[in-house]
């Protein structure tokens, strides 16, 4: 008899009080189909990730685990943010299943998905990459920043699936061999694709939020294109090399022009033109000198290697405890 496999879904949370009853109802009812179809095992569970949250997040995860066999917990000892708390559930999670499947803890990801990720999983699939098939729910400035992003991602050279966040079913083969990757500076969604085995997509349609609010505001995305960009691409670095010899150039032909305005006594007339360039020139050094230090900067926090997460309670190793 075909052996079933154990499934660990693994959602990172962070002041997510509001969402998270709704959340285990859905996704319990979601699990216990899966269960009785004999498609995942009966020792298949959700995992939250307290990603050190400030409000009652974490006691909400203890008494839903109290409460419901099919749901466990690990909560951080601080803070770390959304892609650090992510690894520390896969990572988690992949001592205890053989498949996994990271989502987001106010469900906009359609769990429906789920059924057609384990599908692909069976003919072989070792990643399955849930995609937006539509952005129709979002504003225009959401629609047009997002899409950029993915558009100029692939622009830098970044190898990354076109309108697929965090929701992605892995093996337990895939992530030993993404255990491997040990760089401080996360983009997930640029790793996975450099793992290599497998893979295919699922689309979906993306929900709205159903309460609470979104935890990444622009800033906080404008910060996370950065890092993707600054962790799997060079070619900020390269043009700025390429800008450098277009100034050179540029620089010649204005010495050219001086001196011509030098010998003709015109060299008053310069000044408007002269002040610009030394305006112009000036700010793109400190823009220069910034990308590069921001590069610096990761390699300081790389060759530091501290931890990325810290687990201060595992509430599957606590009920093994007691």
């Amino acid at each position: 008899m075909k052996k079933e496999n154990t499934l660990y879904i693994v959602v990172p949370c962070y002041n997510e009080e509001e969402v998270l009853h709704e959340t285990t109802k859905r996704l319990k009812e979601k699990l216990n189909k899966l269960i009785k179809d004999k498609i995942i095992s009966k020792d298949s569970r959700v995992m939250y990730v307290n990603d050190g949250s400030k409000d009652n997040t974490w006691s909400i995860i203890k008494e839903i685990n109290n409460k419901e066999e099919l749901f466990t917990g690990i909560t951080l000892s601080r803070n770390r943010g959304h892609q650090n708390a992510l690894v520390a559930g896969l990572l988690t999670a992949k001592e205890y299943a053989d498949i996994i499947i990271s989502m987001d803890a106010d469900l906009q990801d359609d769990i429906n998905a789920i059924d057609e990720m384990l599908v692909k999983y069976s003919e072989g699939c070792e990643i399955v990459y849930g995609v937006r098939s539509s952005r129709k729910n979002d504003t225009m400035f959401k629609k047009i920043t997002a899409e950029g992003f993915y558009k100029f991602m692939t622009l830098m050279g970044v190898d990354i699936v076109f309108n697929h966040a965090d929701y992605r079913l892995t093996s337990k083969r895939v992530l030993d061999e993404f255990e491997n990757f040990k760089e401080v500076n996360l983009f997930l969604r640029g790793i996975f694709p450099l793992v290599g085995f497998k893979s295919d997509v699922v689309y979906y349609e993306r929900a709205e939020r159903f309460a609470g609010e979104s935890k990444y505001p622009l800033k906080k995305m404008l910060s996370f294109a950065w890092d993707g960009i600054s962790s799997f691409s060079v070619k900020p670095l390269r043009f700025i090399c390429a800008l450098g010899f277009i100034i050179l150039f540029i620089s010649f032909i204005i010495m050219a022009y001086s001196l011509i305005q030098k010998v003709l006594g015109n060299t008053v007339d310069g000044w408007t033109f002269l002040t610009i360039s030394i305006w112009f020139i000036g700010g793109l050094q400190m823009i220069s000198i910034g990308i590069i230090g921001e590069y610096i900067g990761k390699i300081y926090n790389e060759t530091k290697a501290r931890p990325r997460y810290i687990i201060s309670e595992n509430l599957n190793e606590s009920k093994k405890n007691k």
